[in-house]
């Protein structure tokens, strides 16, 4: 436990990649294999099951600190951070254990049969073995949400360096299902590794955002234009007779989609798609949030499947026959993929069709039309790609619509987490309905460090009412939000929901009477 506490602190110390990419070889070079693979796991969203709530956490911390409600909300505010706050405000110990990072996971599992007075008496003793950083790192075990800069594409580097295996390779043996709990280091990195895992996926290729000269730079005949659909990226995989939906975000998703499975399930052995999982009726994309009714339900109703029919939208062939395709040009596989459509007669298998365009003024003019169809934009690829790993240059560029924008006026301030945790730094802004402001999005993003110590000055000064971690803030500063979609819905005060809101700019030069109002919003709905 200790050299992985070390390894978080080292990791929350920088914001360099660099530093983080040495503070992972280190931990790789000195760690156990068992403690490697628990790391691996709890950078890929792979973390042990909870045993003990938040709540139950709070109450014990309380107790053992001896402080009110009052004082720890207080400081969890303060803080940001809850598994941090319950570690500061402990009695001091002088930590004294020698178990390691996988021996405190399966203690932390054992406690899954226990009564809730054993879990209190067992948490209790183990934090007078912690020092302070091990408590922090202990709770962050339980409560989860390792905030420290480590994504995928990072940990993917450092194990590429550490086995001495490409990125491509390390890439693919982290997808798929495999269990931290029944897996070996080796089984997991060597590359000679064969065991088969008929659910593994591959790893996702993605487009990077188009860049400015590439029209004036790149000749029509090399590339093909397709729609971005809005929905969920996702690979399709039918091997040794099973069938496996698996979302960009390595979450399997076979339950939400019974339909997909359908079809899915009559592919030949060997076959995996790409593509996109869309609300989708009657040849037309429906609205994203129908799908999202999908989505962290542990069972999909009959209301749901007949309100929100979902289809998957293919747009390439990643293996077939059990062949790995992903080296042959695009082109071909699209001929295969094209073939497979139409050897297979199901109405929840749709092509991705392919745009016609001689000049780029003439996309140009056809990328208008996306909003309309419920697209984001445009994809253009590379007639001649192969199908790579992670996000790449040159081969695949979105084209996105240019967002929407609407000036708001911040309403409410809510605290940040980690390094601005003392700052307010998640908005929420509202809209005129009237002569009174409707709350219409929060957003997170888009202002400079100075802006925002500005901003958390002014929420400061102008604090009206406190509603536990929210402050009412008085109406003063305007922003213009920017935004990728908008849609009705009942759920949401003001009657509107949108896609990706975020700050474009704090329009100091307009007064609060200048911002928009609930009608501005209706306008823009589809």
């Amino acid at each position: 436990m200790q050299i992985f506490a070390e390894l978080i602190h080292r990791l929350d110390q920088s914001t360099k990649t660099g530093d983080k990419l040495d503070a992972l070889a280190w931990f790789f070079r000195y760690a156990s294999d068992s403690d490697s693979v628990w790391v691996i796991a709890i950078f890929s969203h792979r973390r042990p099951k909870r045993q003990v709530s938040t709540k139950q956490l709070r109450t014990w911390c309380q107790e053992k600190a001896g402080i009110p409600d009052w004082l720890f909300e207080e400081s969890y505010q303060s803080v940001g951070d809850l598994a941090e706050t319950i570690a500061l405000l402990l009695p001091s110990t002088i930590g004294t254990h020698n178990l390691s990072l996988t021996e405190w996971i399966d203690w932390l599992r054992n406690l899954e049969k226990d009564a809730e007075e054993v879990k209190k008496t067992k948490i209790l003793t183990a934090w007078d073995q912690f020092t302070s950083l091990e408590r922090f790192v202990f709770n962050k075990l339980i409560t989860g949400g390792f905030r420290i800069g480590v994504s995928q594409n990072l940990l993917i580097q450092a194990l590429s360096k550490f086995a001495g295996l490409s990125q491509a390779q390390v890439a693919h043996r982290l997808m798929g299902n495999w269990n931290p709990e029944k897996i070996s280091l080796q089984e997991l990195l060597h590359p000679d590794n064969s065991e088969e895992d008929y659910s593994k996926p591959y790893p996702f290729f993605l487009a990077h955002p188009i860049e400015i000269d590439f029209l004036e730079s790149s000749t029509v005949p090399e590339w093909i234009a397709e729609w971005k659909w809005d929905g969920i990226r996702g690979q399709l995989i039918r091997r040794g007779q099973q069938s496996f939906i698996w979302s960009r975000g390595e979450e399997l998703v076979n339950d939400k989609f019974p339909e997909i499975l359908e079809f899915l399930d009559q592919l030949p052995d060997g076959t995996v798609l790409d593509g996109e999982l869309l609300a989708y009726q009657n040849g037309v994309p429906l609205p994203f949030s129908l799908l999202q009714t999908r989505m962290g339900r542990k069972s999909v109703s009959k209301k749901i499947l007949q309100e929100a029919p979902v289809s998957f939208m293919a747009f390439d062939l990643l293996e077939w026959e059990g062949q790995d395709l992903r080296n042959l040009p695009l082109q071909q596989r699209k001929m295969q993929l094209q073939a497979l459509k139409e050897a297979l007669d199901q109405p929840r298998f749709e092509l991705s069709p392919t745009l016609a365009f001689t000049t780029w003024e003439e996309l140009t003019r056809t990328r208008e039309e996306a909003r309309t169809l419920q697209t984001e934009g445009l994809m253009l690829k590379k007639k001649d790609s192969s199908y790579e790993t992670g996000r790449k240059r040159g081969s695949w560029w979105k084209w996105k619509l240019n967002p929407m924008h609407i000036d708001g006026v911040l309403i409410y301030a809510q605290k940040g987490h980690g390094r601005r945790a003392d700052l307010f730094t998640d908005y929420t802004f509202g809209v005129w309905d009237g002569e009174v402001l409707v709350s219409f999005a929060k957003a997170y993003s888009g202002l400079t460090d100075a802006e925002i110590r500005e901003v958390d000055a002014y929420v400061k000064k102008n604090t009206k009412e406190k509603f536990g971690p929210v402050r009412t803030v008085t109406p003063g500063l305007v922003f213009e939000i920017a935004f990728e979609g908008i849609q009705a819905s009942p759920r949401h005060k003001s009657g509107i929901a949108l896609r990706f809101p975020r700050i474009a700019r704090w329009r100091k030069d307009k007064t609060i009477e200048q911002a928009n109002s609930i009608e501005d919003l209706k306008a823009l709905l589809p």
